[in-house]
Parts: structure tokens; sequence; C-alpha cells
């Protein structure tokens, strides 16, 4: 089944460290280029984070936010360093010492001396778990997300492709009709110029003239290119690049058919043939 490269998914959960959030939100890229966002307690986890949507995702820019709300209430304890003060006040006595009438030393000054006080180190780990598990949830919700749209765009391609294989099979069975009004046109022509002509040179000449026009080859090749691209939607498996190109074959072959074509019903189906190409081309664009 085919998945669309665009696509959301929020989830969120609940435990005592506070409330956990994850967004996902995908478009079309043609590589997988990962924007992650995670708060300071969660930075360690950058590289797995990163693992596991390259496991789950094939191509897409990729924008992946968590965002941690503290528990109403929850308090953090600080700890102060007796080492650090005690090696602080030492030097501002000595200090005073040298001075004379120095200022008293406000507490609050003392306070800001950096890594007197710090946040008393708490258990991250539950938090780190439970972030994990919770982007696999999420990952799985975009999943499905992107599969829905999958589905929407299968039904759409194929219905082209269902379109121009009547597209196809229309101009073949014009064929020997568009043949016997070519070779009558020559034939006319040449009358009309009063000229005595070898009938087997000129059935030569015919043959040659017919063939360099024909496009059964064109035909032959469009309807290939279109079992192909119906199987690549059946298949299982990322499927963009591949309908890709299968876009411009499909689309070089009906500029072929345009150009060779002597007949203005086949012209007229390749022009057809050509918007539904395009019409392809733009969904598949944003396919996985």
């Amino acid at each position: 089944m085919i998945r669309s490269m665009t696509g959301f998914a929020r989830r969120e959960c609940k435990g005592s460290w506070g409330t956990l959030i994850c967004e996902l939100r995908t478009v079309n890229h043609r590589y997988l280029e990962i924007s992650l966002r995670l708060p300071d307690e969660l930075k360690a986890l950058d590289n797995d984070m990163r693992r596991i949507i390259a496991g789950a995702l094939r191509r897409g820019k990729v924008d992946a936010g968590l965002f941690l709300k503290s528990a109403a209430g929850a308090q953090r304890s600080l700890d102060l360093d007796p080492a650090l003060l005690d090696a602080l006040l030492d030097h501002i006595e000595r200090l005073r010492t040298r001075l004379k009438d120095p200022a008293p030393v406000d507490p609050v000054d003392l306070l800001r001396w950096p890594g007197l006080i710090r946040e008393a180190d708490i258990d991250v780990q539950p938090v780190l778990t439970a972030s994990q598990e919770l982007l696999r949830e999420a990952l799985q919700e975009l999943n499905e997300t992107r599969q829905r749209e999958g589905r929407r765009i299968q039904e759409l391609l194929l219905s082209r492709c269902a379109a121009m294989r009547e597209q196809v099979e229309a101009v073949k069975l014009r064929r020997p009709e568009v043949i016997r009004r070519m070779r009558e046109r020559v034939v006319e022509k040449i009358s009309q110029l009063g000229i005595t002509t070898d009938n087997e040179r000129l059935e030569q000449e015919l043959v040659l003239y017919v063939h360099k026009l024909d496009v059964d080859e064109e035909l032959d090749r469009l309807a290939g290119h279109l079992d192909e691209v119906t199987s690549v939607l059946n298949a299982d498996q990322p499927a963009g690049r591949r309908l890709d190109f299968l876009m411009q074959e499909l689309n070089r072959e009906a500029n072929t058919l345009s150009s060779k074509s002597q007949d203005s019903e086949t012209t007229k189906a390749a022009v057809d043939m050509k918007v539904f190409i395009e019409q392809m081309r733009e969904q598949v664009q944003n396919i996985e």
C-alpha cells in the first residue's frame, strides 16, 4: 500500500513528572529530512529519536517536536555547595582585612556565584522512556494518516491509468483506418499531378512512408508503462521514485505519439494522455 508524504499526528501522556506532548508534521521531500525539537531534559535522546523516526519513515520532510510540561505544583529542590561557600567566605574575609571600611556583603550576590546553587539531581529515566514510547505511538498514528491519504491517491492514479488505456486502445483500433486514408491521400495527390508512376515503386515508397509514421511501438510502450504503474501501485513498498520515473517515460511516449500523428483524432488522444499524465505526476510528487 502506497503512503502519502503529507501527514500530522499528536500524542500526549501524563506521569508524576508532568505532561509529555509529541507532535509530528510531514510534507513531501526528495529524501528524508528530520527537524527535531527537544526540551533540555530530553536532549540526550536526540540520536535515538532520529533513529526511531528513520525506521518508520522513508521519505519526506519531518518536523518533530516533544514538549514537557511539569506537573502542577511540582517544585524542584535546590542544593547549596558548602565547600564553595566556605571558600568564597574565606576569600571575602581576606579581602576585608585589606580594605578600609568595606561594604557589607549581600548574601544575594553570593547566591549568584556560578555553581554555588544547583538544582538537585532528579531521575529523568522515566521521562526518557515515556518519550520514546510516545514517539512510536505518534509515528504509528502518522503512518495511518499517510496510508489513508495514500489510498485516495492510489484510486486517483488507477482511474487515470484506466482512462489512458482507453485512449491507447482507441488509437490502436483506429490505426487501420488512419493508414488507409494516408495511402489514399498520397495516391490522390500523385494523381492530381498527372504523373505516371511505377506501381511497384509507389507501393514500396508508401510502405516506407507508413512505417516512418507508424506509432504501434509507442502505443505498446504506453500500455507497458501503464501496466508497470498499476503493478507499482499495488506493491507493498515505497513507490514514489519509481512512479516519478514512469511518469517521465509515459510523457515521452505521449509526446512522440503526438509528433508522429497524421490524424486529428490521434493527436487529440495524445493531448488527452498528456493531461492525464500531468495530473498523475502532480499526485506522484506526494508519494513516499
